[in-house]
């Protein structure tokens, strides 16, 4: 059976690529192939497309990889009905939709929020209740602050 793939040509870092009709139980780089239908270069999207040539052996039954479907649609060729549909939609599953921000209860991220100032003002308080005995200036100074607050 026949095959219309990519071939990949050129230099390092600047891939280009040939249409190839070839036997499908080959290797694409590993030669015996029947055709070179066209060309394509991925840096600027072009592709040149011997459209005759093409449908002759897509006619005859050759399958095209999903690439040059979409390549082939492009160049104007007509598809027979046996090809596989090619979907252009790119879609993504989301795994927990509960879990999305529009999905949430809206009164929940608050309470955390009044949770956290509570704990400061715990800490703020702790430190004022000890009294070190290793200074008694600043002992005193705190007890009469003491007092004017229960005053």
């Amino acid at each position: 059976m026949l095959a219309i793939r990519l071939q990949r040509v050129g230099r390092k870092g600047h891939a280009m690529y040939r249409m190839a009709v070839q036997e499908s139980r080959r290797h694409p780089s590993s030669g015996r192939v029947v055709a070179y239908v066209g060309i394509y270069n991925p840096h600027t999207k072009d592709a040149k497309v011997q459209v005759e040539l093409a449908q002759k052996y897509l006619d005859n039954g050759a399958q095209p990889s999903p690439r040059v479907v979409k390549l082939l649609k492009d160049a104007g060729v007509k598809m027979p009905a046996w090809v596989v549909k090619f979907d252009n939609k790119k879609t993504k599953d989301i795994r927990n939709t509960e879990k999305l921000r529009k999905n949430r209860p809206a009164g929940e991220p608050a309470k955390p929020a009044e949770e956290k100032n509570e704990k400061v003002e715990e800490v703020e308080e702790k430190p004022s209740e000890e009294v070190t005995a290793e200074t008694p200036e600043k002992a005193e100074v705190e007890e009469v602050a003491e007092e004017a607050v229960q005053e």
